[in-house]
């Protein structure tokens, strides 16, 4: 789903027209649903790669909200860094690191077979990757209590309107923005959707 594209001309009002319609308690199950049909419009196998980076993340960091010491939690620590930047190697660099050797060995005259991955590289995980792999970083060296809410977490790593295109949030930002009740304010939606249309039309 474009930002320009008709999808999302209909999507975003309906979203913000059901944000603020119903109960508080009601809108971060609605921010996150959406937040995954958003994803999952570009490709419903995406989904499964962000709800897994959701879920070590959220253990890990639960995980190592509970243990003393650095060292107890730096077994965790390198399980999200591992997962997550070996996840990112795989789908982003790996065909480009394999078609360099290639032209090293073919320059050495050397035989080399040159293995490639048809692996098509996910809409935005380079930025929810990056931004979970700062969360966990806060957390282990404790400049962020772990969340405890699953929900609000895979909101914190899925949120829409930064999903595919960022910036990348720290946890210490974003989280508590996730925990405040919004009330609706006609000055700033009108500032949003003045910069929404020059960001679309310049």
């Amino acid at each position: 789903m474009l930002f320009n594209s008709l999808h999302f001309l209909v999507f975003f009002p309906v979203v913000i027209g059901l944000y603020f319609g119903l109960p508080a308690r009601w809108r971060a199950p609605l921010l996150l649903l959406t937040s995954y049909y958003f994803y999952l419009s570009w490709k419903p196998a995406y989904g499964l790669l962000l709800a897994g980076t959701t879920l070590l993340d959220y253990f890990s960091g639960v995980r190592m909200s509970q243990l003393a010491t650095p060292a107890q939690r730096r077994p965790w620590l390198y399980l999200s860094l591992a997962s997550n930047l070996g996840t990112l190697f795989i789908f982003k660099y790996f065909n480009f690191f394999v078609a360099a050797a290639g032209e090293l060995a073919a320059l050495l005259h050397a035989p080399f077979a040159a293995p490639t991955l048809a692996l098509a590289l996910p809409v935005g995980v380079s930025f929810y990757t990056f931004q979970s792999v700062a969360y966990i970083v806060d957390v282990y060296q404790g400049k962020l209590p772990a969340e405890q809410n699953l929900g609000r977490f895979a909101l914190f790593v899925a949120f829409w309107p930064q999903l595919v295109a960022g910036p990348i949030e720290r946890g210490g930002q974003m989280l508590p923005q996730l925990r405040k009740h919004h009330s609706f304010d006609y000055g700033r939606v009108v500032s949003g959707l003045r910069l929404m249309a020059w960001g679309m039309f310049k």
